[in-house]
């Protein structure tokens, strides 16, 4: 069984004339051990997927689908069980550490907070745990006692990732976790991360903008555009030779270390996602499309079957449904 399955996710805000679609029609699959990441633009539905997954949105936000975590339905479990696979059965490392932690608590407490809330540990029995998940996150055990503003960028995002492991959870998302840090630091915690899943068993959906992270991080890749997946395959194969014109552009807009020609002259993607109110028809790309047909403004393909393990939604993809 697959530890996270999504099915045909839709999430819209508000209701009525004015409903705002988000996610559209999203399927994902995740096993135990496997890291599988998340790919596109500002504004294409990446956070508000990775929210979805433990029901993190606002009330205005209307759900449909499925959501199942260990074959569990998460839209549909009541209020008490969710709280209880909230940390212990997922656990979400938010982008920016700064500002998901409370400034005025000591990161100590802040980890055990979970431990207490879940495992209903002593203070003491939390204290050794917090001070055994510091370590294992590369921080000494007396930076416990340190405020938020007292740690750098990398140790702040560290500590996140010690609080996401406090309960020992089956699935880790990790919305942008290296954004504000600098290349070292970016490298660093992208290590952790994928030693703590390899030797952890668990799984993981790493969600970022930048292509050549994910296609060094993740085993395989799905690629977000105006809400809902164009194209997803293995990692390296969806970075190296991506079948969805939108997928070429984010690869090809990442300079590469030894081409110089790349360097010289990235290419970048002209315009802008479109509005989620105000969606075009068709193939919601097919406006900044470099190799849109006339049947792009009308049509809107599903994921094709675009190599083994591959499949892109694009008219182009010589496929068939997969």
């Amino acid at each position: 069984m697959s530890l996270l399955t999504v099915k045909d996710l839709y999430v819209t805000y508000g209701s009525g004339p004015g409903a705002v679609p988000a996610v559209r029609g999203v399927d994902l699959t995740l096993d135990p051990g496997r890291k599988l990441g998340v790919a596109g633009e500002s504004g294409c539905g990446k956070s508000t997927l990775a929210l979805a997954l433990l029901r993190l949105l606002p009330a205005s936000a209307r759900l449909t689908g499925e959501i199942l975590l260990d074959g569990e339905d998460v839209l549909t479990m009541k209020w008490g069980r969710l709280r209880a696979v909230r940390w212990a059965g997922a656990s979400i490392v938010f982008q920016g550490a700064m500002h998901a932690l409370n400034a005025v608590h000591r990161v100590g407490d802040q980890i055990a907070e979970p431990l207490l809330v879940h495992h209903h540990l002593t203070p003491a029995a939390a204290r050794k745990r917090v001070g055994a998940l510091l370590e294992q996150v590369g921080l000494p055990a007396s930076r416990a006692r340190a405020h938020p503003h007292e740690l750098s960028g990398g140790q702040r995002q560290r500590v996140m990732i010690a609080m996401a492991l406090a309960c020992e959870p089956r699935l880790i998302v990790a919305d942008e976790p290296t954004t504000a840090l600098d290349v070292m630091i970016q490298a660093q915690i992208l290590r952790l991360i994928e030693r703590l899943v390899s030797d952890q068993g668990i799984g993981l959906l790493l969600i970022s903008h930048d292509l050549a992270v994910l296609a060094d991080t993740c085993d395989r890749l799905a690629v977000m555009y105006a809400g809902r997946v164009v194209e997803d395959g293995p990692a390296r194969a969806v970075y190296d030779a991506a079948r969805h014109p939108y997928g070429r552009a984010l690869s090809a807009a990442f300079p590469r270390v030894g081409d110089p020609a790349s360097r010289r002259a990235p290419r970048g993607l002209p315009g802008d996602p479109p509005d989620p109110a105000a969606l075009p028809s068709g193939c919601t790309f097919h406006p900044r499309c470099p190799v849109a047909l006339d049947t792009c403004a009308t049509e809107d393909p599903p994921l094709l079957r675009a190599a083994p393990g591959h499949r892109a939604a694009c008219v182009l993809t010589p496929g068939s449904p997969a």
